[in-house]
């Protein structure tokens, strides 16, 4: 008799037990070096806003405050961990960690010393510190060409090299006068793109979740809806039109560098099924698209917000657009097939209370 096959290893179960581990253990994880910093790390690690050298402080992160400091003539950005992660769950718990692990990893990589990536100066999770040099930008509120073009080759770099980013949501990106940066890795994870999907479960068990999705569903559908609202719905067509033409293009290119890197037929084929159907519905016409993948992403957002209690006025916004969009759109969406799992099952009158559930729900873990 052959022997069975041994299980798929859960990446994520896997990940979060050696984190888990390593945090228990307070170990340390250190990138840089000391005197690369403006002042001494100890010093950093405990100035608060007020101290002289701290010019504006940004407290809205969930996982850590970030201080500008000026110099000798120059800015820094200087991230001081929180105390306890406003973010609930093990991945928030951890999240800081990770940043610096990935840090240290990406430090070692000069495929990754390139812009779009803030670099590390210095790091260390014992002292609760991340050394950078400031961006002088802002976060990005409304998407361009050459934007979503940066963002997106950012994205199959990490990919490439191994690192799979699941939250490039608004206070995540900075844009400042001549690129668009990817500040914040305490959500990107380490995955082999040559056989897997992305750094969930098993890595092909979660194929719904890939870089185009994460871009839309933490970003750029907010911004589509606020277009949506303002200037109406061929505005966002216009605007969704542009973002899918650039994904299909870097998926194009994604797929020929894997290939070239030896990447196994089944992810190959997974990315091509992406840029067959956006390919068809770029020559056809993309409100159907519009609809199935604004479901998805505004779903998917309020879920991520909901699980880490971490809802927001834009989470607000999206858990009404889909209760608008239930009840006036029930019919396309369900011939879509948008409904997975026991949604499936349900008719209008219950997605319906369903979701206005969510939304009372995200009312009460909505951040103060």
């Amino acid at each position: 008799m052959a022997p069975r096959p041994l299980p798929l290893q859960n990446l994520e179960v896997a990940r979060r037990q050696q984190q888990q581990k390593f945090a228990d253990a307070g170990l340390e994880v250190q990138v840089g070096h000391a005197a690369d910093c403006p002042f001494p790390p100890a010093e950093l690690a405990a100035w608060r806003a007020g101290h002289p050298a701290v010019v504006e402080t940004h407290d809205g992160g969930l996982t850590a405050v970030v201080h500008r400091v000026r110099a000798h003539g120059l800015d820094w950005a200087v991230k001081q961990a929180r105390t306890a992660c406003k973010v609930q769950g093990i991945d928030g718990q951890t999240s800081f960690l990770n940043e610096v692990q990935r840090r240290a990893e990406m430090a070692a990589l000069p495929a990754l010393q390139r812009p779009g990536l803030v670099p590390t100066l210095y790091a260390s999770v014992q002292q609760g510190l991340i050394v950078s040099p400031w961006i002088a930008g802002s976060h990005v509120s409304d998407w361009d060409e050459p934007g979503l073009q940066q963002l997106f080759d950012t994205g199959r770099t990490l990919i490439r090299a191994g690192f799979f980013e699941w939250d490039f949501s608004p206070g995540n990106v900075i844009r400042d006068a001549r690129q668009v940066w990817l500040f914040d890795y305490g959500y990107m994870y380490r995955f082999d793109p040559r056989r897997h999907f992305n750094s969930s479960g098993t890595g092909t068990s979660v194929p719904q979740c890939h870089l185009a999705e994460r871009i839309e569903t933490r970003h750029v559908f907010g911004w589509l809806l606020r277009v949506e609202q303002a200037q109406g719905l061929p505005a966002a067509l216009r605007a969704f039109e542009m973002e899918k033409r650039i994904a299909q293009a870097t998926y194009e290119r994604l797929h020929r560098e894997l290939r070239g890197d030896g990447a196994q037929a089944v992810v190959l084929d997974w990315l091509q099924g992406f840029i067959d159907d956006w390919r068809q519905a770029l020559s056809t016409g993309v409100q159907d698209l519009y609809l199935r993948e604004a479901w998805r992403s505004h779903a998917a957002d309020l879920e991520d917000d909901l699980q880490g209690q971490t809802c927001t006025p834009a989470t607000l916004m999206r858990a009404r657009w889909l209760l608008r969009s239930l009840a006036e759109q029930h019919d396309a969406l369900s011939a879509q097939g948008v409904w997975q799992g026991d949604e499936a099952a349900l008719d209008k009158p219950g997605l319906l209370a369903r979701y206005e559930q969510r939304l009372n729900l995200a009312h009460t873990y909505q951040l103060a």
